[in-house]
């Protein structure tokens, strides 16, 4: 018999753009877009994003 293992399923975490949502939404509060994008590494258009998915929850 063969028995045929599936490689785990990857688990989803509450990340986007390997941004973190918690960390996202403590810094949103205090830091402009630009020091954000800096931070996260991420561009301004995908801190935009992510500020209208978080508004849109």
């Amino acid at each position: 018999m063969h028995s045929r293992q599936r490689p785990a399923a990857p688990t989803r975490t509450e990340s986007v753009f390997d941004v973190n949502f918690h960390h996202f939404i403590e810094k949103e509060q205090e830091r402009t877009s630009f020091e954000l994008a800096s931070e996260f590494g991420i561009s301004l258009h995908d801190v935009r994003l992510l500020k209208n998915k978080l508004s849109r929850n």
